[in-house]
């Protein structure tokens, strides 16, 4: 029978804290009524980590360790262990330990007793981090993704987040948008919430995270406002583009031209270079729009992608009263009825 909740576990460099992580997830997980796997997943680290991970599970039949090829980068580790999930809850959470495992239960809480969630992201509220190198940019960051996405969260960096498995099957990560799974989900029709959680300084390791990354988010929010916005049109913002660069080309060219009507030499302008210029500079643009759209036509005709994704109902007669629900929390629930039924002893 497969597990209520897959916990993902991305692992680089973490030899130190991995029994202390196995363990304290463990713990909080038999806190709750429901069955877990937990997915650890090395993205190629260079200590011990990947071996520590196989002595941990020979003993645990709930740890699935995954082991990289390689140092592919957080959001393909996730990846990896998304394309293994097999509960119908997805949580997430780094292995460095400053997540707190007992609040695993409640994420899981809010997405079992509110079926208008789909992803419960944490939020450390009073975060235990240097205030200049960490906080400060962090919350820039957030204001700034937040705005720019439509997404309003607090902490978007915080990787304790729980996810019903739907949403995780819509989203798919590569590059580095583990930092946008927030605006991609929500790209998959998610219904988000943010709830305060525990965070702690780190104990034992050494941190992978500096003030460089800055100017790599920056590039990723480019990506990720094109993808939610343009993904399906991109000649709209191509062709924009070029629309607002070729049209004050033309304006030029037609001024030059009703000077040279009348007997003025324009050869030696810059303002023809200009001209000239900006008229072309909008034809590539404009071309490139209209390559993106035959790339965009190619991808989603050949299976490569949704242009959608929608919920079905169906009707719950289960209880007192007939009532509407959506298809996959209904599928669960029926599910589970027919365990219960097929386990209780018949008179």
């Amino acid at each position: 029978m497969s597990p209520a909740v897959s916990i993902v576990v991305p692992i680089y460099n973490e030899f130190d804290n991995l029994i202390a992580l196995v363990d304290r997830i463990d713990a909080a997980m038999r806190s709750q009524p429901l069955s877990y796997e937990l997915i650890a997943v090395d993205d190629g680290s260079k200590d011990d980590s990947a071996k520590r991970l196989l002595e941990l599970a020979a003993t645990r039949p709930w740890l699935r360790p995954v082991i990289l090829a390689r140092n592919y980068g957080q959001s393909s580790a996730l990846q990896a262990g998304f394309d293994r999930v097999q509960g119908r809850y997805v949580v997430t959470l780094d292995a460095d330990l400053q997540n707190e495992p007992d609040d695993i239960p409640l994420l899981l809480n809010r997405l079992e007793t509110d079926p208008s969630v789909d992803m419960v992201s944490g939020w450390r509220k009073d975060r235990q981090d240097a205030a200049i190198s960490r906080k400060l940019p962090s919350k820039i960051a957030n204001r700034l993704i937040s705005n720019a996405t439509g997404v309003q969260l607090h902490d978007y960096g915080c990787a304790l987040k729980a996810y019903r498995r739907h949403i995780i099957d819509r989203v798919h990560l590569y590059g580095e948008l583990h930092r946008f799974i927030p605006s991609l989900a929500r790209d998959a029709g998610a219904r988000i919430t943010e709830v305060p959680v525990r965070h702690h300084a780190r104990t034992a390791g050494v941190s992978k995270y500096g003030i460089d990354r800055t100017f790599r988010v920056i590039l990723d929010l480019i990506l990720m406002v094109f993808l939610m916005r343009y993904r399906q049109r991109p000649l709209h913002a191509f062709g924009g583009l070029g629309l607002w660069l070729a049209t004050p080309g033309f304006l030029i060219l037609a001024y030059l031209f009703i000077v040279k009507l009348m007997g003025e030499s324009i050869g030696g302008r810059p303002l023809l270079i200009i001209g000239v210029m900006l008229v072309l500079m909008g034809m590539t643009f404009v071309a490139a729009g209209l390559i993106g759209e035959l790339l965009t036509r190619i991808y989603y005709e050949s299976g490569g992608g949704r242009q959608y994704y929608a919920d079905d109902y169906v009707i719950d007669e289960t209880g007192e009263a007939p009532r509407m629900v959506r298809l996959d929390t209904y599928a669960y629930a029926a599910r589970a009825q027919a365990v219960q039924s097929a386990a209780a002893p018949s008179l």
